[in-house]
């Protein structure tokens, strides 16, 4: 791999291009909808293409309906285990109930961004009542926000990296990845008590606005790429059917006896984090900002198939983010019709986060240091920083 400076490879200032007036603020001019990239695309031939961006119901319903029955299983595990206590066998199955915990939020946090922001892309299904379906489905168990997250997620495929137009990814990306408290509660298997609550509070702001008020939207991300009053209605009955739904849940189980039930259902995906984030944060961090060039911004790792079933392929990002209407079961198919335009992906996540962490070091010494990829002799030379209309 080839690590380098910027200092060594010089990157031009990017050139902001929008059809708007000039006299418009700099902020107005940045978060404007007609600012545009142009991308460096690998070529693939039409054919090819065509039959990467198939999609289908069948593939869609096995990875949906196998993830909720994996969700299943590990919520039963904690129920089972609970049911089975006693004062007796506390020395093991106190272990034992952590355990089922520990494995039921970890597969669960799948179950939210990652599966919610294929969804959102709309390509898994074929049938868009189907992606529908699905995308509310793993949304309110999630505590997820389809709306916003669709609106400003294609905002990020648009700017990736570029700074002042890309809100959701902005580099360097900070991680207290050598820091004890990090890591606890990304292990723990329960709830950190501070975070659970002010996910839960911004649910209960949203739901109590009053969405014909303009000022419905906290700040300016939210109010340009969210306009419209009838957005609002939609985000603020949305916020209300979160809240609504898992009330009731966590009623019906407290008026049952099973209050517990509480921690499996409504809370699932509040705890134990860690394979998710090990999975998500190598998608951009320590890669160069303001690059028209999805190899400089973006990081690819291969793995087994169980956690490229969990993480929904999204470990082919290059790839993802280079042709984002290519379902994600296709992404190892498109990775191989333009392996010779990218860099190597390390295997695993051992090797990519051994690949990671130099990075985060030299970063922590010089902000401006990036991770420069490596690329085939047969590739196209990386792009730097050149922005056109």
């Amino acid at each position: 791999m080839q690590n380098q400076n910027k200092d060594q490879i010089p990157l031009s200032s990017p050139q902001i291009v929008s059809d708007s007036a000039p006299s418009e603020s700099d902020t107005e001019v940045i978060l404007n909808e007609k600012v545009k990239i142009n991308w460096y695309r690998t070529n693939v031939e039409k054919s090819v293409m065509s039959g990467l961006m198939k999609r289908s119901d069948a593939k869609a319903m096995r990875q949906c309906v196998l993830q909720l029955a994996l969700y299943v299983v590990t919520a039963s595990l904690c129920f089972v285990t609970i049911k089975n206590m006693s004062l007796g066998n506390l020395y093991w199955s106190v272990p034992a109930l952590l355990a089922c915990f520990f494995l039921h939020g970890t597969f669960s946090h799948f179950m939210g961004l990652v599966a919610v922001h294929e969804l959102v892309h709309k390509t898994p299904f074929r049938s868009q009542s189907l992606n529908d379906f699905f995308l509310y489905l793993f949304s309110f168990l999630s505590w997820s926000d389809p709306l916003w997250f669709r609106s400003s997620h294609v905002r990020h495929h648009q700017v990736t990296g570029f700074h002042d137009l890309d809100f959701e990814l902005v580099l360097p990306q900070k991680m207290d990845w050598d820091c004890v408290k990090f890591w606890f509660w990304r292990l723990a298997p329960f709830p950190k008590p501070d975070a659970t609550w002010q996910r839960i509070q911004g649910w209960i702001k949203t739901a109590a606005k009053n969405p014909t008020d303009k000022k419905f939207y906290d700040d300016r991300w939210h109010e340009i790429h969210m306009p419209g009053q009838d957005v609002r209605v939609r985000q603020n009955a949305w916020a209300r059917t979160v809240l609504a739904g898992h009330l009731a849940l966590a009623l019906l189980f407290i008026a049952t006896g099973h209050w517990y039930l509480i921690l499996i259902v409504n809370l699932s995906c509040f705890y134990s984090p860690w394979l998710y984030t090990l999975c998500i944060v190598p998608q951009h961090i320590g890669m160069t900002p303001d690059s028209p060039d999805f190899r400089m911004v973006c990081r690819t790792f291969t793995c087994g198939r169980f956690l490229g079933f969990l993480y929904w392929n999204m470990q082919y990002h290059i790839e993802h983010h280079t042709y984002p209407a290519v379902p994600f079961y296709n992404l190892p198919a498109l990775r191989k019709a333009i392996a010779h335009d990218l860099p190597p992906a390390p295997h695993g996540l051992w090797a990519t986060w051994r690949e990671i962490i130099p990075v985060l070091k030299k970063q922590r010494e010089n902000p401006d240091y990036t991770f420069i990829p490596e690329l085939p002799i047969t590739a196209t030379p990386l792009q730097y920083g050149l922005v056109q209309a």
